[in-house]
């Protein structure tokens, strides 16, 4: 069968099942052909027919429970896969899939459980490490993040997902030395990635190296078609270099290539704001909100824009709709009473003065 099609080999697979119909093996085969096409619904057809002829086939059940995973039908899939630890209480699969569901439900005790017992089975696989690296990572202990992701590379020096992810983890921790070496690495071994591209670039600028800063993030621009968060992350380095004039073209540059997209309208106008601009900063929120009108935190923007234009009623109504948006949010609150009390204070000021 080595040089058919893979549809060739299917057809050749299904004319065989027809013959010998309780042969496992050619089920199995069927079943990895159609996941290479991505034809889950075939997967699953597939397997659900070697289940009724071998209910406790580990393989099989497994299958399903990966499928049913990827269909983020969580229960389902944990179903499939206890049943294949009833089976198989000693393969360490498992336990990473069974905690792989538990990190989905963001159960972190369970999931760790079990990503721990896979280790119990298998020491030496990197993916479970940098399963738990991840964990860690969701709760914010990025301390012991970055040692899992450390055990993982130990395992597999080349892992892209640990190497990228680890150098995530380095920025949290203000390590950017680090992080740059391990984004280098990333570079090095998948050069055609403008977003490892544009991290490289982040992280020079965080280290003040704004020549080699901005020569990656030029270098990230001819890598892809999709340049809108290129040019947004350009444009803060601008700021980070005080080259505030370039930083405001680069932002009309993202709210042109995609206007639908809200981000570039609130940095620019957090960046006029800044410098007391009050009033095109505004004009932009108001442009942000018009594409993404649920955003409460844009809408605090507004009203603190207005505030500071002194425009008080503008401002008070722009936080009751981000209230309204976010009704059980403190902060929001806090910051209305205080511009509320402002404002009472200031129609009594005026009313005594008359």
């Amino acid at each position: 069968m080595e040089n058919l099609s893979l549809n060739e080999k299917i057809n050749e697979l299904v004319v065989k099942m027809a013959k010998e119909p309780n042969n496992i093996e050619n089920y199995h085969a069927l079943s990895e052909l159609y996941l290479q096409q991505q034809d889950y619904d075939k997967v699953m057809s597939v397997l659900d027919s070697l289940l009724a002829i071998k209910p406790d086939d580990v393989q099989a059940l497994v299958g399903m429970g990966t499928m049913w995973f990827y269909e983020r039908d969580f229960r389902k899939s944990l179903s499939y896969y206890n049943k294949a630890l009833e089976v198989n209480p000693k393969n360490f699969l498992i336990y990473y899939n069974i905690g792989n569901v538990f990190a989905e439900w963001k159960n972190f005790s369970k999931a760790l459980f079990y990503y721990n017992r896979a280790i119990d089975l298998n020491s030496t696989n990197p993916e479970i490490y940098n399963a738990i690296a991840l964990l860690y990572q969701d709760i914010e202990d990025y301390v012991e993040a970055k040692a899992y992701y450390e055990k993982a590379l130990s395992l597999d020096p080349e892992n892209i997902n640990a190497l990228i992810d680890m150098g995530n983890v380095c920025f949290k921790l203000f390590d950017y030395v680090t992080a740059l070496k391990l984004f280098k690495k990333v570079f090095v071994l998948n050069p055609d990635n403008e977003l490892i591209a544009v991290c490289i670039a982040n992280a020079l600028t965080l280290m003040k190296d704004k020549k080699q800063a901005y020569s990656y993030y030029e270098k990230a621009l001819t890598m892809t078609d999709d340049k809108y968060r290129i040019y947004i992350c350009y444009a803060i380095s601008l700021t980070e270099f005080k080259e505030f004039d370039v930083a405001v073209e680069m932002f009309k540059k993202a709210i042109e290539f995609d206007p639908k997209k809200s981000n570039a309208y609130v940095l620019l106008a957090n960046l006029y704001s800044n410098f007391g601009q009050n009033k095109e900063a505004i004009d932009l929120y108001k442009k942000a909100l018009r594409v993404e009108s649920n955003n409460p935190e844009t809408y605090v923007l507004l009203g603190n824009a207005h505030y500071l234009d002194n425009d008080i009623e503008q401002a008070i109504l722009s936080y009751r709709a981000a209230i309204s948006i976010s009704p059980d949010n403190d902060e929001y609150r806090l910051i209305y009473s205080q511009v509320m009390e402002d404002y009472i204070n200031s129609v009594r000021g005026a009313g005594q003065n008359a």
